[in-house]
């Protein structure tokens, strides 16, 4: 790639991911062109979608969200790993509103530029839960689909202007419903 075209696209990645954060993903592509000062020719040059824009501005987060995952499951306990990167997860999620349903819907479907990268995130989460059920430290009920569905609820809490102030405490009851070590310290004795 050339390095104006090259520097034309990481504008626009730049631009849309300003954009998102602000007002969503149902963002109007002539909004982020306008934002990223280039034509919207050129930014369905680089995107011809709106999915494939999002799908290259989440990649590396989605990407880090993954790597994270991995180092969390050689450098912390199992109980640990998993709250971590649960919370690491929905914080990320809430950085750029309405992604979550973009993010279920895409795990569904196969021909979605962003199934890959969710179904690799979803595949991280499932890891850790799977290896603090093993330890006996989460409960088995419980699956990595599941896993993905409460990031997204609990990304949906931060995103309720009214729920907002109590997300940081929902996040603690269900993070403590997953984990049997936390939900038996925290029973009457």
């Amino acid at each position: 790639m050339r390095a104006d075209a090259r520097k034309n696209r990481d504008h626009v990645l730049a631009a849309a991911g300003t954009a998102i954060t602000e007002q969503g993903v149902d963002v109007s592509l002539r909004d982020i062109a306008r934002r990223a000062d280039v034509g919207l020719a050129t930014l369905l040059r680089h995107f011809p979608t709106r999915e494939a824009l999002l799908e290259a501005l989440l990649r590396t987060s989605f990407d880090e969200m993954t790597v994270r995952a991995g180092e969390l499951e050689t450098s912390s306990s199992p109980e640990d790993a998993l709250v971590s990167w649960l919370r690491d997860c929905v914080a990320w999620t809430t950085e750029y509103r309405g992604v979550t349903v973009l993010m279920a819907a895409a795990i569904e479907d196969t021909e979605s530029a962003l199934h890959a990268s969710c179904v690799t995130l979803r595949a991280a989460g499932a890891r850790l839960l799977a290896r603090a059920q093993t330890a006996g430290m989460a409960r088995t009920d419980i699956d990595g689909t599941d896993l993905f569905a409460l990031v997204a609820a609990l990304a949906w809490l931060s995103d309720q202007p009214s729920l907002a102030p109590r997300a940081d405490h929902l996040f603690d009851v269900v993070a403590s419903a997953i984990l049997t070590s936390a939900a038996s310290a925290d029973a009457p004795g």
